[in-house]
């Protein structure tokens, strides 16, 4: 393999390929698609790394399937083939695709456990949503359940699963019931992380193989940072303690 794509290798790793699908654990600060800022995305990237790897002489096909936030990090969906790239567009829209995030919040939200449901509007030249709790002209209904894994010192880890996708959906609507984002000074936290992601990491994605039918379930590991490291440890042992304490549940 020559040095051609080395951010490639360096900033994240492919989680799960075969024929027909490729995912991967995307770096906060990549982007997913072209965008207004020219800088190179994502599936460019991996097309140019496919065409060296397979010596594939014409196009690399690679459709986008999903997208996550440019300062958002986790697993990304492509599809290798169009008959792939269809199927899995028809299993979003249906809602057969499950996504689970992982966020480090400012505040622990209460009740540790909920559903949130929001109107969410977006201003598009701002870039930004609005997380309203009754129904609006022009918005889309959000809702999300969460549950708090483990608390530190100054951080909750709290899991996500998405119920609806919309723009923004985790990051508006945690901040409206007061629990903004580590590092997400759009949605209101108070000072940026060092590298300029947010910590919100596409932590697990599960769905029935559009081709051969098989359930895939994938996992991204937590950033090597000593705040994601420590929350996961306290969440493993907390689950532990959990079915010890319980163990037909």
């Amino acid at each position: 393999m020559s040095d051609t794509y080395p951010r490639i290798f360096k900033y994240m790793h492919i989680i799960y390929e075969d024929n027909h699908l490729m995912v991967v654990n995307k770096a906060p600060g990549e982007i997913v698609q072209g965008d207004k800022t020219g800088d190179e995305p994502l599936v460019e990237s991996l097309k140019r790394f496919i065409k060296e790897r397979d010596a594939k002489p014409g196009n690399v096909f690679l459709g986008v399937v999903h997208r996550l936030d440019r300062p958002v990090g986790g697993l990304v969906v492509f599809a290798k083939t169009s008959k792939a790239l269809a199927r899995m567009n028809e299993m979003f829209r249906l809602g057969e695709v499950h996504k689970t995030y992982w966020a480090l919040t400012r505040k622990a939200p209460e009740p540790p456990q909920a559903e949130l449901r929001h109107w969410i509007t977006t201003v598009e030249k701002t870039n930004k949503s609005t997380a309203h709790a009754t129904q609006t002209a022009g918005a889309k209904e959000a809702r999300l359940r969460y549950r708090t894994l483990a608390t530190g010192e100054r951080f909750t880890l709290v899991e996500v699963q998405l119920l609806t996708g919309r723009k923004h959906q985790i990051r508006v609507q945690l901040s409206a019931i007061g629990c903004t984002i580590r590092g997400d000074l759009k949605y209101g936290d108070k000072r940026s992380n060092p590298d300029g992601s947010i910590s919100l990491l596409a932590r697990r994605i599960s769905f029935v193989h559009p081709v051969s039918k098989q359930l895939i379930e994938l996992e991204a590991p937590v950033p090597q940072e000593r705040l994601w490291t420590e929350l996961e440890a306290a969440a493993k042992s907390r689950l532990k303690t959990n079915q010890s304490t319980n163990p037909n549940d």
